[in-house]
């Protein structure tokens, strides 16, 4: 890229004239299309706001002035002006560049994001520390509509609009958060918005107010009434004013003319301003502009088809879709709940079938749940289907609205485990730890797609809370054929049953999830190597089968834990915590699982190769304590 090589910071956007943004805007655009169909990643989130990041860096002097993406999912342009890239073709990689801002990255990312709605709150922050500490620069808060809809947003801009410091706000209006943006602040916003009948009325009442002749009192009385009901009427700015703020806009986030002469007038303003700056998320790849939910986050794809190269096989986001549509045909008072992620929770062929039980409540997880919570007490069947890594956002709902209440609301709580290349922010790996303390809640992980469909059914009729968690990606195969618990029979079981996969009398290895089959894959192997080892299906972390599991520590005197999720709290304390109860300290236990760190981005395999839960890394970890002598009595 002839110009895009020249950009090592901001300073050398300031020195292109207005001609050669557009010119830059292209060649960015092209560069991002290009990675990310290599790559991955989310491609029309970044497409849609290339215009207004180069305005952004030609009008503020980052990293003094500070800019703060919210999410973060739309930082590539930021990246791309900041001196990163020589390095973006690495971005979502192992040990490349994150696909989002991080502190430790870059001096231009001014705050780490991945969640919705912290941008406002965090900006806030920074500037009263810029106070405190008698500085001078300005701070800038990018946030979409769909982040908009989260109450975190909005407790910014309360706090903001009483504090009347000198805070901007960029509204980033595409009409599009991660699936359509939902409910009646999205209609809000886009009402009357981009229509020739607004644009017209505007005009119109403008030069109707300015005729009306300035005479006495009572005339600009009347003149000022007609033009605030006016405002009233048309523009969504009203609110936005009404917590304190200067609102200017709508502008075309496309026009890097007017964005650039909007910014420096923006810049000057004092107390908080909001900018309302309309986009076209997508926009410039023709396949994205038609289907920007598609494209949000998509794995690699064909550049000239925008196909997807990834295989047929079955998600556990697909086996959740289907199943929980199956159930919801034999029991209308099943519905379905997510948090602006139809699409990636395996959701939409639900909505499809059964629009009005389906509720996508924008991206307001503590909502959702307590949301979810009302319906069950009036005997609905409400099943939550949020990502392990935002359902931490409802804690507090879970505990308070949900569990105290011993109420009868299903978790589906998809990518748990280790999620992959979007990084530390993305990784669901702390939900056992936060549910498995709460009382009455059962949590279950299914190994397969026969075992998840058991599981939903189970779920679905169980009187108290219920949380399944289950990973991304395709359904593992079975290593081991002609057993019909591996292949595809289903063998029914109940609440709190385990199962024994493999007899052994050397090591038994406890593991939950997609872990059960690559620990048959590494008993196989050190079958060779004379080492005898049971595998055991745990199914169940909250509660464990306790019978099965006293009993194999009867039969075996070491045990090994496997677990996608933090150590500290994990499936291997329950085990641990259980043994200790019934003061058992014959057994010598040791546990797999994700040490007291936060993963760092990059592809699935590679993460669980570093963290030894992979087949080698369970091979390894057996070995080793097949070899430690045992407790002596």
């Amino acid at each position: 890229m002839r110009m895009l090589k020249k950009i090592q910071s901001p300073l050398d956007v300031k020195k292109l004239p207005v001609e050669k943004l557009r010119d830059l805007a292209e060649e960015m655009r092209e560069t991002i299309i290009g990675i990310v169909a290599q790559n991955g990643g989310h491609l029309a989130s970044n497409l849609g706001v290339i215009e207004l990041t180069i305005a952004l860096h030609s009008v503020f002097d980052s990293p003094v002035d500070k800019i703060i993406w919210d999410v973060g999912h739309q930082s590539y342009p930021h990246k791309l002006l900041t001196g990163r890239y020589e390095k973006f073709p690495t971005i979502r990689q192992y040990r490349g560049i994150s696909g989002f801002p991080r502190c430790n990255e870059s001096e231009h990312d001014a705050f780490g994001t991945g969640h919705s709605s912290t941008s406002i709150s965090a900006a806030l922050g920074i500037i009263e520390a810029r106070d405190r500490n008698k500085k001078d620069y300005k701070v800038v808060a990018v946030i979409g509509d769909g982040a908009m809809t989260g109450g975190l947003a909005f407790e910014g801009l309360n706090n903001a609009g009483h504090l009347k410091k000198d805070l901007i706000v960029i509204l980033n209006d595409n009409e599009m958060s991660i699936s359509r943006n939902v409910g009646a602040l999205s209609a809000y916003f886009n009402r009357i918005l981009t229509g020739d009948f607004y644009q017209k009325l505007k005009r119109d009442s403008k030069m109707f107010l300015e005729s009306i002749p300035k005479v006495g009192a009572p005339a600009t009385k009347i003149a000022q009434k007609t033009e605030e009901m006016l405002k009233k009427l048309l523009l969504p700015g009203v609110i936005f004013e009404e917590l304190g703020f200067n609102y200017v806009g709508p502008v075309d986030g496309h026009n890097i003319d007017l964005l650039i002469n909007t910014l420096k007038m923006v810049r000057k303003e004092k107390g908080p301003v909001l900018l309302h700056v309309i986009t076209k998320k997508g926009k410039g790849y023709e396949f994205s502009e038609k289907d920007p939910s598609l494209y949000h986050g998509i794995g690699p794809f064909k550049l000239e088809t925008g196909s997807p190269l990834r295989g047929t096989q079955l998600t556990f986001s697909d086996v959740f879709g289907q199943t929980l549509t199956e159930l919801a045909g034999k029991d209308e008072r099943i519905v379905a709940i997510t948090a602006a992620m139809k699409e990636g929770t395996g959701l939409d062929s639900f909505a499809q079938k059964y629009p009005e039980r389906f509720y996508d409540v924008g991206i307001a997880e503590q909502h959702a749940v307590t949301f979810a919570a009302g319906l069950a007490t009036q005997g609905i069947k409400p099943v939550v289907a949020i990502y392990s890594t935002f359902l931490q956002r409802a804690y507090d709902q879970i505990i308070h609205d949900v569990c105290l209440q011993n109420l009868p609301v299903v978790f589906a709580i998809d990518r748990g485990g280790i999620a992959g290349e979007d990084g530390p922010t993305h990784q669901g790996v702390f939900d056992i730890s936060f549910l498995r303390p709460i009382p009455n809640i059962t949590v279950m992980e299914p190994k397969n797609d026969v075992e998840f469909r058991i599981m939903l059914e189970l779920a679905l009729n169980h009187k108290g809370p219920v949380a399944i968690r289950y990973p991304r990606g395709k359904i593992p195969a079975s290593p081991c054929k002609g057993s019909e618990i591996l292949t595809g029979v289903p063998v029914p079981f109940r609440i709190g049953e385990a199962e024994i996969l493999r007899g052994g009398k050397d090591i038994a290895v406890l593991a939950v999830g997609r872990n059960v089959f690559t620990a048959l894959s590494a008993a196989a192997r050190l079958e060779k190597d004379d080492v005898d080892v049971m595998v055991v299906n745990a199914r169940f972390i909250k509660p464990i089968d306790r019978r099965l599991i006293s009993s194999v520590a009867s039969l075996v005197p070491k045990i090994l834990t496997i677990e996608e999720n933090v150590l500290k709290g994990g499936f291997g304390s329950a085990v641990l915590e259980f043994f200790n109860e019934i003061e058992l300290n014959q057994v010598r236990v040791r546990r797999i699982g994700i040490p007291d760190v936060f993963i760092e981005h990059g592809h699935q395999n590679d993460l669980r190769k570093k963290y030894g839960l992979d087949e080698e890394g369970i091979y390894q970890a057996v070995l080793s304590l097949h070899k430690e002598p045992l407790y002596s009595l």
